[in-house]
């Protein structure tokens, strides 16, 4: 007994030490504006049933701006290389449309009088995954901060006009 015991007991605590919690996953978008210069970041944080999205920017128009994820990780000004919305599943642009949203859809961030934004939101699905319903797919992903709010509804982008920063979505 004791023998099969001393046997047993290295099995069961070997896993609790090797497994562990997994490793978060993650990915950053370092945003700058139609000039180069930084703008802050965004950040994305896998979570069981998501993703939890956090921002930090500076140096901003004050007042609302649609912040959209967009189809690719490209961001050349005045940052239209970063194509539509993210948009997998085909679906009309709008927190508010009655045919879904896009992926990439946000709600509206506010900027200070000084520039500066802090948000976070939480995002239901799988966006920090490879393939065609991920940020990771082939042509990679971006954060795209738009001149005005989002409607929320205006098929394809909200009439949010002018996009005024951008940052590709990396992993880290």
């Amino acid at each position: 007994m004791k023998k099969r015991i001393a046997l047993v007991l290295p099995l069961l605590f070997v896993p609790a030490f090797a497994v562990g919690k997994p490793a978060a996953v993650g990915a950053i978008a370092q945003l700058q504006g139609q000039g180069g210069e930084a703008l802050g970041t965004v950040t994305m944080e896998r979570a069981p049933h998501g993703v939890l999205l956090k921002g930090s920017l500076t140096g901003l128009p004050p007042g609302s701006h649609a912040i959209h994820i967009h189809e690719k990780g490209v961001c050349l000004s005045p940052f239209t290389t970063a194509g539509g919305h993210f948009n997998p599943m085909k679906r009309k642009h709008g927190l508010l449309a009655a045919e879904g949203m896009h992926e990439g859809d946000l709600p509206n961030i506010v900027v200070e009088a000084d520039g500066s934004a802090k948000f976070e939101f939480f995002l239901h699905g799988a966006l920090l995954d490879e393939g065609k319903k991920g940020v990771f797919d082939a042509d990679g992903s971006t954060i795209i901060v738009h001149a005005g709010p989002d409607d929320y509804k205006t098929d394809p982008a909200g009439a949010a006009g002018d996009r005024i920063a951008c940052g590709v979505i990396a992993r880290r």
